[in-house]
């Protein structure tokens, strides 16, 4: 399993995947996020699926770029068409073979990126298919793979106009909720950052050690937070001793 998230704000995107691999009972490492086109023209690309099926689609993409646009796409859109091209040759040539094999097309992605004329970065979920979507502020996240466990903090927390640093937080507390339910996800983790003021890409992968102080304070007040949330209804209905004496009142003599 996988976990990919694409953010998009008012200040720019973040793209974060995990890098654990799962083979029945091995476990590996590998980047599931790349970086495309030339310096200054580069756009990211997040997978979750079969590993071969992501590896034959980006070295189509690779292909395509080099001999029709060595100095980058004309935009994010020309981008995801041309990823959507060459995902459709791969699932013309390998699907009934995967069907064969119980296996399915199971190829999403998330594509990210601000190129040539685009006004602003922008980000797109393409489907197994071909089709896609493209992220709008009022939901400002994608992600593919795991996607329940990390998805509560997004929707409680993340919105289009946070702040890049606390957009980030909310990012990596996405993933360690993920990591924490799912046996599949985990360390390290990559993290691409694009600021729209810089027209760049950052990146930068994190272990396990590298992030303990944000792990532990996380749980830490995460715990504390839920011992002083007020009491609820629930106290009196289902705790009616509890209940009772915390109502009590005590008189002297």
């Amino acid at each position: 399993m996988t976990y990919c998230l694409g953010i998009a704000i008012e200040e720019g995107l973040i793209a974060l995947s995990d890098g654990r691999i799962t083979s029945g009972t091995e476990v590996s490492q590998a980047k599931k996020q790349v970086l495309l086109g030339p310096p200054g023209a580069q756009f990211v690309v997040m997978t979750s699926g079969l590993r071969s099926l992501r590896d034959k689609t980006l070295a189509y993409l690779k292909r395509d770029m080099a001999e029709t646009r060595p100095e980058g796409f004309r935009g994010m859109l020309e981008a995801v068409m041309a990823y959507a091209k060459a995902l459709r040759r791969v699932a013309d040539e390998d699907r009934e073979a995967l069907q064969l094999s119980d296996l399915s097309f199971n190829l999403h992605a998330i594509i990210g990126g601000q190129l040539g004329p685009d006004t602003e970065p922008s980000m797109f979920l393409v489907y197994p298919e071909g089709n896609w979507i493209e992220l709008e502020p009022r939901t400002p996240y994608l992600s593919i793979g795991a996607t329940g466990y990390g998805k509560p903090i997004l929707d409680r927390a993340l919105s289009f106009d946070k702040p890049m640093r606390t957009a980030l937080n909310i990012a990596y507390l996405s993933f360690d909720s993920t990591r924490v339910s799912a046996s599949n996800v985990g360390f390290p983790v990559d993290i691409s950052v694009y600021l729209r003021r810089e027209k760049v890409w950052h990146t930068a992968r994190y272990d396990y050690d590298e992030v303990r102080e944000q792990r532990e304070w996380w749980n830490t007040n995460l715990t504390e937070l839920a011992s002083r949330l007020p009491d609820g209804p629930w106290l009196a209905g289902l705790l009616p001793d509890s209940a009772q004496k915390r109502f009590t009142v005590v008189r002297e003599e």
